[in-house]
């Protein structure tokens, strides 16, 4: 069935399945058949095309999370960060205008990350970078994270900074299931936004674009409501509105308005986190959330698949 609205799902992750994937290896037994299904999901080509070609929606921005194949120190040899980058790039060829890939780099890896960087956006065609928003004890402000950074402010291109597990946190959390799982994930989203905003990095790179999932709502709440606590002299909402996105993945009205509020109607972008949070057709139910909102129609299209289109240049 056609949704009344066209929909580019920006949060989307797909890991060919040349790669091996280790997420579930250091997961309890009673998460393991779970994340064998998601392995599944995510290596399925033809399951990433599916809701395409249903038309529920017309096209997906998608990554591959060198988070979910690393080895146990959470490292990715770079050679197979390159081998990555190919693969998605070779699977947006062969899909023109239904899937625009975004390239993933370690972005604590200094200079060697930013030529793969430029290399994945000059070379290969990808339309933004991907990269966890910290590591260890750092996040994305890190010195080694900012040649990548620079690279894309001068490429003008995006960089969506992907939540991690933080420790101890993470598991401090178990305990109180999926949400208390997402909690600590957008914990740490929401930090690296922050540490962003307060550092200076986005004054310091006035081109640079991040995005950010709706798990960093609560970061983005504590910038704008303690706006005047800045360390910025502009105030951190005005920096927000400037250089920062968030998605829908909750598909709540309630967030999605207070998102349009805060950042603005053109800094809101439809994204699920297919297949890992929703794996479900999503047209219908982000139409029925952005109706929820009372937001006009052109704010609504916007949304749903303008705001994506205007920041990959797609348009």
């Amino acid at each position: 069935m056609v949704n009344s609205l066209d929909v580019i799902d920006f949060h989307n992750h797909h890991i060919p399945a040349k790669f091996r994937q280790t997420a579930a290896d250091t997961f309890p037994p009673d998460q393991k058949p779970r994340w064998d299904a998601l392995a599944r999901k995510l290596s399925d080509e033809d399951l990433l095309l599916q809701d395409i070609r249903d038309g529920d929606i017309s096209a997906r921005v998608v990554n591959i999370p060198a988070a979910l194949i690393a080895d146990s120190s959470g490292r990715v040899p770079h050679a197979t960060i390159m081998a990555m980058n190919d693969s998605l790039a070779a699977i947006s060829a062969r899909r023109p205008g239904r899937i625009h890939g975004l390239a993933s780099v370690d972005a604590y890896d200094g200079d060697i990350s930013a030529r793969e960087a430029e290399r994945a956006i000059g070379q290969l065609g990808l339309r933004g970078l991907f990269v966890d928003c910290a590591r260890g004890d750092v996040m994305i402000d890190a010195p080694q994270a900012r040649p990548t950074l620079e690279v894309a402010a001068k490429l003008g291109v995006p960089v969506f900074v992907h939540p991690v597990n933080p420790q101890p946190l993470t598991d401090q959390m178990v305990p109180y299931g999926r949400i208390g799982t997402l909690f600590a994930r957008g914990t740490v989203n929401s930090a690296a936004l922050i540490a962003l905003i307060e550092s200076g990095v986005f004054t310091q790179l006035p081109g640079l674009r991040i995005v950010v999932t709706a798990l960093a709502f609560g970061g983005l709440a504590m910038a704008t409501g303690f706006s005047d606590y800045s360390l910025q002299p502009s105030g951190a909402r005005d920096i927000m509105r400037k250089h920062v996105f968030i998605d829908t993945m909750g598909f709540d009205p309630a967030l999605i308005r207070a998102a349009v509020d805060i950042l603005g109607p053109q800094n809101v972008l439809a994204g699920s986190d297919w297949p890992i949070v929703n794996d479900k057709p999503i047209g219908a139910r982000l139409t029925t959330a952005l109706q929820a909102t009372g937001l006009g129609q052109n704010v609504q299209e916007n949304i749903a698949a303008g705001n994506c289109r205007a920041l990959l240049g797609l348009v």
